[in-house]
């Protein structure tokens, strides 16, 4: 018996729903996870606030999620029981949103069991910059109604972490400072300079905003805020000028924005790799290159403060000092971090002038150098010597005594002493490694010795 038409019209119809619903997938389109993207503003639309709230989950990491009132935190899979993140960016320019938002993200998710909620004020942040300087007092009375639907659903303020990049640093203190300092912790990544060097302490971030306040400080000179902002301030070689970074401003945008930019990318490097980025007090940093600070007794008991997601950022002494200048040095990229030694030279006899010598580490094809000079008079030199790899992969130690600047005449001056070296911190002699004979140097020639270092 053949099938009437009616029957086939409903096989047919029967069919395409099936296939309707195997392409779908096994979820219906009801049941999709609905994720909201950081808005877009124009010149002329972008100074009014507009604030979203975007929840980021290990389970979905490229997903935000838009929590608005309660219910919407609730039925977001929020977790009320681990640490909030919050990720407050800075001034847009061009009202877009932040290039780096979602690797930042992936890096937090990836290295602490957290919610992540990225602050999308892009609209009140583009245009004229002062017109963002406006809405930051705006947008944290906005973030603190935020956190008060959190703390209802039983988040704890002691584990909110705010994370502030520029602009978005002062807006954080803002918070902290309505939050009477209660909050768990704040980082300010290259906290805005303009417009905040010399305001008061409740318009800006400072140590009182948090119970624990770090800034790491990479564009002192432009961007940047120069002054100390938390009870922990890095200043990351010297706090300006990035190794990397363009010296002219033929670069463009890319000469006004790298070094001030180099804070995210350092802080996003710490997130996703074990090498230390450790920093040591010291009263500026020529002292510190000078070898003048070696350790972190003064003030931290030896806890030398590092970048990243460490408690206290690993100093471990209560009450926590305040303003505390901590100077490291960097690679050009990423992971930026370095081995920070000390070297020192020991002339056997003084001379009447200035004695300048270049010291190179050879690990691996990588090289880097130092000159330190020997006052006249006197016999010892020392200073700091940063190196991609730890001592104990460096295999070989360049000595370089410099010649006269006088041109016109060969200087066959030579100078006899010992070198020796030992990574930072300096917490006693047992590390310190001198090279077993005295080396002569004659000016203007290089001098190489094996360098034998156990690993430990």
């Amino acid at each position: 018996m053949h099938p009437s038409l009616w029957e086939r019209c409903f096989w047919l119809l029967g069919l395409l729903l099936a296939l309707s619903v195997e392409s779908a997938g096994d979820v219906p389109p009801t049941q999709q996870p609905k994720c909201t993207d950081f808005q877009n503003a124009s010149l002329l639309r972008g100074t009014s606030l507009k604030v979203q709230f975007l929840l980021f989950t290990p389970s979905n990491p490229s997903c935000g999620k838009l929590v608005e009132e309660s219910s919407d935190i609730q039925n977001s899979g929020f977790n009320a029981t681990l640490g909030t993140k919050l990720i407050i960016h800075g001034f847009r320019a061009l009202g877009t949103k932040p290039s780096w938002i979602e690797k930042f993200i992936g890096a937090l998710l990836r290295s602490a069991d957290a919610n992540v909620i990225a602050v999308d004020w892009v609209y009140g942040s583009t245009g004229i910059y002062f017109s963002a300087v406006e809405n930051v007092i705006k947008l944290g009375l906005e973030i603190s109604r935020f956190l008060s639907k959190l703390l209802v659903l039983g988040v704890s303020e002691s584990s909110i972490h705010i994370i502030g990049v520029s602009l978005g640093a002062h807006v954080g203190g803002m918070v902290g400072h309505f939050y009477k300092g209660r909050l768990g912790w704040i980082t300010g990544l290259d906290p805005a300079g303009p417009e905040y060097t010399r305001a008061s302490l409740e318009e800006r971030l400072d140590a009182g905003d948090a119970l624990f306040v770090e800034a790491i400080h990479t564009d002192t000179d432009n961007l940047g805020i120069r002054i100390p902002v938390g009870h922990v301030d890095y200043f990351v070689n010297g706090g300006q000028d990035q190794p990397g970074c363009p010296t002219f401003i033929h670069a463009g945008y890319s000469y006004l924005i790298c070094d001030h930019m180099r804070a995210v990318h350092l802080y996003i490097s710490a997130l996703e790799n074990s090498c230390p980025l450790m920093a040591f007090p010291c009263t500026s940093y020529k002292a510190f290159l000078a070898g003048h600070c070696l350790d972190c007794f003064n003030p931290f008991l030896l806890s030398c403060p590092r970048i990243g997601m460490v408690e206290q950022g690993g100093v471990k002494i209560e009450p926590l000092p305040k303003e505390v200048r901590v100077y490291l040095q960097t690679t050009s990229r990423a992971p930026y971090c370095v081995h920070h030694s000390f070297v020192e030279f020991y002339l056997q006899e003084p001379r009447n002038k200035d004695t300048s010598i270049v010291i190179t580490f050879l690990s691996s094809n990588v090289t880097s150098s130092v000159k330190i000079t020997i006052p006249r008079q006197q016999l010892h030199g020392k200073g700091v010597l940063a190196h991609p790899d730890p001592q104990c992969q460096i295999h070989q130690v360049n000595l370089k005594f410099q010649a006269s600047r006088r041109a016109w005449r060969k200087d066959h001056t030579t100078i006899v002493g010992q070198f020796c070296t030992a990574p930072l911190p300096v917490n006693d002699n047992k590390k310190t490694v001198c090279l077993p004979e005295p080396v002569n140097l004659q000016a203007g020639v290089t001098v190489s010795r094996d360098l034998r270092i156990t690993c430990v």
